[in-house]
């Protein structure tokens, strides 16, 4: 068991580490060369030019006021000096919203743990049940133990302090919660009302558009949203399967980047061409000469680009039965996306149109029916990749408990008996070996997301960090807790009855703080401290600066601002929320590293959002229901937990009055629910029309047919070697229509106007427009 001496020895290697990073990533920051890596948002946004274009050659690469290094720390002043709204401006509300999740973090948990290190800490500590456990038992313990619950006696009054103490822990926290929630909500509503003019804003997603022999998918969609919205309908972009002509595309740009590194090569050494292998990786094949070589690639390639663009705008199966539907009003758009739209409630299927950034365009192409079929194989096979982690987590756990380790085999006894290295192994690796496990899954579980296929960024990042959390809540807290339980108690297990196994498990589950604490450490003290300095970032900026970079395109195109990762971050925030609820009141003593965490990540992550983080899209915390659900769902489970761990104590009067506070938490999501979600679900017809009448006051004369024509068009058709009007030409392949009935046509077709008596303007009428 890691004893006080090996939390230390962690706690100082932990932050050690962690100032390490600080400091470096303050005295990076300052240097010239690095202002691209530290403050890319700025040069993004226009605000920033680069400091190593003037001055002396030294001081384009290196900071020589030596009065900066006095104030290398006014980062942590900076990053907190913005207001909320300026940050809301400058960075989005997805990411202003964000960052509350660390400040809900701590209002909820600094006053439950100094009342909890005030009342909890001396009822457990005041006891000797673990030195009797251990006499008799055989149950291993350190003095960290020795503040947990477990260390109260077997029917104790004592438990009554727990009682309270999870009353007060979850009135708090719904307290708490209650108010964020309204106050996000209010966030969203204001910021939706207030936000400048969008193309989703005024646009639908329509998908499972039913075949018509007579009619091309386009004139489909048009005839129908003409007949059934006669008033608002304005214009429409069908869905192409464009995904191999996105693949050349992305091909050819890869060739197009080393054809200009060797012609930059040859460029500074004209005596030798550069030569390379054709084979895989460069590492094999014949060697030929890398500028014709890569030259002849990009021709062969916009060859085959012009093909497979040809056949996508003539061919009728890369037509997908989707369309984006644009509205002259926002009222017209809110309406259509939130109503059934045909008797058989299969079809005609509307949804808000993600904006145009949001959309992931590689999922527009799978056919809807077989979504379900996808979701469930990525059901399936996301039960299994949980199920199978469990053996790396046993591993871990081994190490967690190195003398029961050594009972099984001796011969480690010889190294675990040097002190140093005993504490490193129980009090540091167990935490570190979990975090290099950890590190592939998000690339996983976001390719299951978009097998899935779900359609804009946003949701692929909230599915992802869904399984995310569920993986971390199995394989990382009930996957350490039960695996390391069972290893440490095995003699426990073996040599006592079946009656006793369930008073060991309550016995020993708090023990395992000791394991989170050093995980705590590990990845919200010095992870944290890491994604400040953003090493990998920094080396790839000067690789590709010193390499590839020949313009100042080719600089912005260097930098890597990144964004908040919501499918990583917000489940490992949830980890923390749910060790908080649940040892809170079972073993207090972690609190305080729980503290550190959330205070040092707002610090770093206001830093990053402000000067580093790009969001690629924006959601208008749309995510955050999500949030509060996860938040609840903690604190369901750590009641649940207690209630089990005190029937395993013999307090018969004190545990039946915890039942009470499952049920009352579960009315209290309902009433959120109820209450707030709507925002974040559905666009209120009363905020839509305000805007629409301001707008309309404001900028009478909007063509908004103009501003929507081309929002939607696939980004493989709007590269520099296309030309303005590509979308209007790409359009004219449609075959006209062979529909004959004008009696519920209100206007006519845009590609058939001869079959209605009036056609539809191309500039929408003043008294229509938003």
């Amino acid at each position: 068991m890691a004893t006080f001496g090996d939390i230390g020895l962690a706690a100082a290697i932990n932050i050690l580490t962690a100032l390490a990073f600080l400091i470096a990533f303050a005295i990076l920051r300052l240097q010239p060369f690095n202002d691209r890596v530290y403050f890319p948002k700025w040069y993004l946004k226009g605000l920033r030019s680069s400091p190593t274009h003037s001055g002396a050659f030294v001081t384009k690469f290196v900071n020589v006021d030596w009065r900066s290094y006095l104030r290398f720390l006014n980062w942590v002043p900076d990053a907190l000096k913005m207001p909320e709204p300026e940050l809301i401006s400058h960075a989005g509300l997805d990411s202003a919203v964000y960052l509350r999740i660390y400040l809900l973090g701590l209002k909820i948990f600094v006053p439950v743990a100094l009342l909890a290190w005030a009342v909890l800490v001396p009822v457990n500590w005041t006891n000797n049940t673990l030195v009797k456990a251990k006499a008799t038992d055989n149950v291993d313990f350190s003095n960290i133990d020795k503040l947990s619950i477990s260390n109260i006696p077997h029917g104790s009054q004592r438990f009554w302090s727990h009682v309270i103490m999870a009353y007060a822990i979850t009135f708090w926290t719904c307290y708490i919660l209650w108010k964020e929630y309204a106050k996000i909500a209010a966030m969203r509503l204001h910021f939706l009302a207030s936000e400048r003019r969008r193309p989703d804003q005024f646009t639908v997603l329509v998908r499972n558009v039913p075949p018509d022999p007579d009619e091309s998918v386009g004139e489909s969609v048009e005839h129908f949203f003409l007949v059934n919205h006669p008033d608002h309908f304005l214009t429409h972009q069908v869905v192409y399967n464009a995904n191999k002509l996105a693949k050349l595309v992305k091909e050819k740009k890869g060739k197009q980047n080393w054809l200009d590194y060797y012609q930059l090569k040859y460029s500074r050494n004209q005596s030798k061409r550069p030569m390379m292998k054709t084979g895989f990786l460069g590492l094999c094949g014949d060697q030929v000469d890398a500028i014709d070589y890569q030259t002849a690639e990009i021709e062969r390639l916009s060859k085959e680009i012009d093909e497979e663009r040809e056949r996508v705008k003539t061919n009728p199966k890369c037509i997908m039965p989707a369309a984006f539907v644009s509205f002259k009003t926002r009222w017209g758009a809110a309406v259509c996306a939130q109503t059934q739209q045909s008797r058989n409630p299969t079809l005609w299927l509307t949804e808000w149109a993600p904006e145009p950034r949001d959309v992931y365009w590689n999922n527009l192409a799978i056919p809807y029916v077989s979504l379900s079929i996808r979701r469930l194989i990525i059901a399936v096979a996301s039960f299994f990749l949980t199920f199978f982690f469990m053996i790396p987590i046993t591993i871990v756990q081994s190490l967690a408990n190195i003398e029961s380790l050594e009972k099984r085999a001796s011969f480690l006894k010889v190294i675990t008996d040097i002190g140093f290295i005993k504490s490193f192994i129980q009090g540091f690796l167990p935490g570190i070996a979990l975090k290099i496990f950890l590190i592939l899954l998000p690339t996983i579980l976001m390719l299951m997301s978009k097998f899935e296929g779900f359609l804009c960024r946003s949701a692929l990042e909230r599915r992802s960090a869904f399984r995310y959390f569920i993986f971390i809540f199995v394989n990382v807290f009930l996957g350490s807790v039960i695996a390391g339980t069972a290893f440490q108690q095995l003699d426990s297990f073996i040599n006592q009855s079946a009656n006793d196994i369930p008073k060991t498990i309550g016995v020993a589950i708090p023990m395992k703080a000791t394991f989170f604490i050093t995980y705590i450490m590990v990845d919200g003290w010095t992870g944290v401290a890491g994604e400040i300095l953003r090493l990998k970032p920094l080396i790839f900026f000067h690789l590709k600066n010193f390499f590839l970079v020949k313009t100042e395109k080719d600089r912005e195109e260097a930098m890597d601002p990144g964004s908040i990762g919501f499918n990583t971050g917000e489940p490992q925030i949830q980890l923390y929320f749910l060790l908080g609820l649940v040892y809170a009141v079972v073993t207090p003593v972690l609190l305080p590293f729980i503290l550190v965490f959330f205070g040092l990540a707002y610090v770093v992550f206001r830093h990053q959002i402000i000067n580093v983080y790009n969001q690629q899209y924006e959601s208008a915390a749309a995510f955050w229901p999500d949030v509060h659900g996860r938040i609840i769902f903690s604190v369901v489970f750590s009641q649940l937990i207690l209630m089990g761990l005190m029937s395993t104590k013999g307090a018969a009067l004190t545990t039946p009055f915890l039942i009470a506070l499952p049920i009352l938490t579960i009315w209290f999501y309902r009433f959120c629910k109820g209450r707030y979600e709507p925002a974040f679900i559905r666009y209120p017809l009363q905020v839509a029309m305000n805007k629409d009448t301001l707008e309309r006051a404001r900028d009478p004369n909007l063509n908004l047919k103009s501003y929507l024509q081309n929002a939607y068009v696939h980004p493989v058709f709007k590269n520099e070697e296309e030309d303005e009007d590509a979308h209007e030409k790409f359009e004219s392949v449609i075959v006209p229509t062979k529909r004959q009935s004008r009696r519920n046509t209100p206007a006519p077709s845009k590609i058939s106007g001869a079959s209605s008596p009036s056609s539809l303007p191309d500039t929408v009428p003043e008294n229509l427009l938003p």
